[in-house]
């Protein structure tokens, strides 16, 4: 079988063509039909017995056997390792999935943001997957929205969704939901907060006003802090102030989370639960860290994800980046909805917001209205030296 894949920025192993995926979950992708062809970079298409120049349009030749389809992401600059790590993945997707009515073109938005989306637009491609950071999905969406081409964005910024913009990054307040209300089914009504300052502390401490209001809970205190240990101490020192709580979310990374924990157990509480946020999935430290041992989180199942990280590393002789995932669903997800998508019309927008979603590495997820994937979120509670799946991800919608 010829796999083609048309990578301009990619080196390609052709080695992966071997077989498909032989892990389990294998069965959740049972929707993916069809194949794709391949192209490596340099390679040229099959020729005929009379090989004739194809029509060229814009820059890259007419195609009338498969669904164009660009890819943006930073493949030279301080974020290249991310975007190989993306774009890596969509290739073993691609290769995994045998999709041969898929032609993936990379643009590297590291060189200029805007230069790369309208060259992807130039080029024919009928959607685009990528970029990664939410400004560049901005200027990525104005030049696309006038030629009807849709983003399926790895963005976590809620705020650039909508209007032909779909992020399928992991949304933040959907993890700090996921765990306040599990730990109000075990009984904690009384709710603190200690946010860094910023976007994503505004964000953390609104989604907690809002939802432990929803679950009936009272918000004893919110403190916000920079990202030192003064800051940290004097921010812990305000939050029993109010009167004690059963529950204190530490919306922060893994490592900032190391830090403050001393401090909420020094002169905040010593008993209260202390709650995350799906940023402490990628965190290697949080299980060595005595002060964290019993702390809960939300995120999305590692269970698929283990497996493909390690097919992922025979592959391509390293890790893989956590966020690397949203790149190998992509193509999962196009994959489904190019199985009845004509060559050469528009991306099947409407596809996008089925209700039962889709399946992927993360686990089952769909697209809201709005723009935003909705995910199906488990709870961890990080014990000594590993995280213990306390409340498993729900299986569909």
């Amino acid at each position: 079988m010829t796999v083609m894949a048309d990578k301009t920025h990619l080196g390609q192993d052709q080695s992966g063509r071997r077989r498909l995926l032989k892990w389990a979950g294998i069965s959740a992708f049972a929707f993916l039909a069809g194949c794709s062809t391949v192209i490596p970079r340099g390679a040229e298409p099959p020729r005929t017995e009379t090989p004739a120049p194809p029509p060229v349009t814009a820059g890259l030749p007419d195609d009338q056997k498969h669904h164009r389809i660009a890819l943006l992401v930073p493949l030279s600059g301080q974020n290249a390792g991310i975007g190989e790590s993306l774009a890596n993945a969509t290739t073993m997707a691609l290769l995994d999935t045998k999709a041969e009515n898929i032609r993936m073109t990379s643009y590297d938005t590291a060189r200029g943001i805007t230069a790369a989306a309208q060259n992807a637009i130039r080029d024919g491609n009928k959607l685009i997957i990528g970029p990664l950071l939410s400004d560049n999905v901005v200027a990525t969406a104005n030049i696309a929205r006038s030629a009807g081409v849709p983003i399926l964005s790895f963005s976590n910024d809620s705020g650039v969704a909508g209007n032909n913009v779909y992020i399928l990054g992991h949304i933040p307040a959907q993890s700090i939901s996921r765990v306040v209300d599990y730990a109000s089914s075990k009984g904690m009504k009384r709710f603190a907060a200690l946010v860094p300052n910023g976007i994503y502390g505004q964000r953390a401490s609104s989604t907690m006003l809002r939802h432990v209001k929803d679950v009936g809970g009272t918000m004893v205190s919110i403190q916000t802090f920079n990202r030192d240990s003064q800051s940290i101490e004097a921010a812990t020192k305000k939050l029993a102030q109010n009167g004690e709580f059963e529950a204190v979310l530490l919306a922060d990374n893994g490592d900032m989370a190391i830090r403050a924990a001393p401090y909420i157990r020094k002169n905040a509480s010593a008993t209260a639960k202390i709650l995350g946020t799906d940023l402490w999935n990628t965190s290697s430290n949080l299980a060595g860290a005595p002060s964290m041992r019993g702390a809960w989180f939300a995120s999305v199942s590692d269970s698929l994800y283990k497996q493909y990280a390690d097919r992922y590393r025979a592959r391509y002789g390293k890790a893989p980046f956590r966020l690397s995932s949203l790149g190998y669903d992509s193509v999962l997800l196009t994959v489904k909805v190019a199985r009845n998508w004509k060559v050469g019309s528009p991306f099947p927008i409407n596809q996008l917001t089925d209700k039962g979603g889709f399946i992927g590495l993360d686990g089952v997820f769909r697209f809201q209205a709005d723009g935003i994937s909705e995910r199906a979120l488990e709870v961890q509670e990080i014990r000594t030296g590993s995280f213990a799946v306390i409340d498993p991800a729900p299986k569909g919608f």
